[in-house]
């Protein structure tokens, strides 16, 4: 027997959120595709076949979800009275002191995606080779980079500290 909406909600929620967060950057955008992940989810949940892997097709329509996010972006224009003088450091409420969520929106496109759908979302490179395309093998090496160039930020800013103190 499938388990009830909620309880889907609360075991793979964090997760939804992190893959939307690591497409589209933390803020309100990665809260409204989160948000219409879960609304496309509830309307399909009744027609879901036994045996289906919810985390992985939760991902999967995230991924969509973000896609269309990102689409909507570059057609609308985003008006406004004034220009800010500079970026607010309230932008994240709930926080990214460390920065990650700007380093990994920094990466390359397909480095993002592969680091968000295994590393985030869970899934392996065969799931997310079939979401982003190529061979499990390339999303295996874009994954890889993107770890290996967030760590080089990590520990050049580490090093930076270290210089200054």
């Amino acid at each position: 027997m499938k388990e009830p909406f909620e309880k889907a909600v609360e075991r793979h929620g964090v997760t939804v959120l992190r893959v939307c967060r690591a497409v589209l950057g933390a803020g309100a955008d990665a809260d409204d595709a989160w948000s219409e992940t879960f609304l496309a989810a509830l309307r399909a949940w009744p027609e879901l076949p036994e045996g289906t892997n919810v985390e992985a097709w939760l991902v999967r329509v995230a991924h969509r979800k973000a896609v269309d996010v990102t689409r909507a972006r570059a057609r609308h224009a985003t008006p406004t009275d004034e220009v800010p003088d500079r970026a607010s450091s309230l932008d994240d409420p709930s926080g990214d002191e460390r920065g990650v969520w700007q380093a990994v929106a920094a990466l390359p496109e397909r480095q993002r995606l592969a680091i968000a759908y295994h590393y985030l979302g869970g899934l392996p490179h065969i799931q997310t080779a079939e979401l982003i395309g190529g061979t499990p093998e390339a999303v295996r090496r874009a994954a890889a980079d993107g770890i290996k160039s967030l760590r080089q930020t990590y520990n050049a800013g580490e090093a930076q500290k270290g210089e200054s103190r």
